[in-house]
């Protein structure tokens, strides 16, 4: 009992020191607190061209590494967040963003999924429909045989008994 007491610990331990556990290194920080915030909030939505799934802030990759210094370059330039953000979407593309921006790309890539899945369930439906011989009816009701179509098919029906 005493072991798995010092294990938790050791683990409550360990989780509240990983969020100091950035990347970032002492001499890439500003001096000025308020640009490393910004610097640090843009590092955050920015991912990581090489671990692709990781901030740049929390990756210890050297492009992260670069891209850290050339936000913290643009910021001490004086550029605004949204400059920095299109200068880098303007030299990496959109995949540089960890959230990407809303565009029509992106609502016609999230839209696809829905729409594919609506037309995958008519496709299964009518085609179930179809297998239980249980078409869907014509709008004006059931459909009457002719007289003619009436005796035809009398007509198969005593023949197919007869056999």
């Amino acid at each position: 009992m005493r072991i798995l007491r010092q294990l938790i610990l050791a683990a409550a331990m360990l989780a509240a020191a990983l969020p100091a556990a950035y990347a970032v290194a002492p001499d890439e920080v500003l001096d000025d607190p308020v640009l490393e915030h910004r610097a640090r909030e843009l590092s955050a939505e920015l991912r990581c061209m090489v671990c692709q799934n990781q901030s740049i802030d929390d990756s210890d990759a050297p492009l992260a590494k670069d891209l850290r210094i050339l936000v913290r370059e643009r910021l001490v330039a004086g550029d605004t967040n949204e400059q920095v953000v299109d200068f880098l979407v303007a030299r990496y593309g959109e995949f540089v963003l960890l959230k990407p921006r809303l565009s029509v790309q992106t609502l016609v890539l999230w839209g696809l999924a829905p729409l594919a899945l609506l037309i995958g369930m008519a496709v299964l439906y009518r085609g179930a429909r179809k297998r239980r011989g249980t078409a869907p009816v014509a709008a004006s009701g059931a459909t009457r045989l002719s007289e003619d179509e009436q005796a035809e098919l009398d007509r198969i029906l005593t023949r197919d008994k007869q056999v």
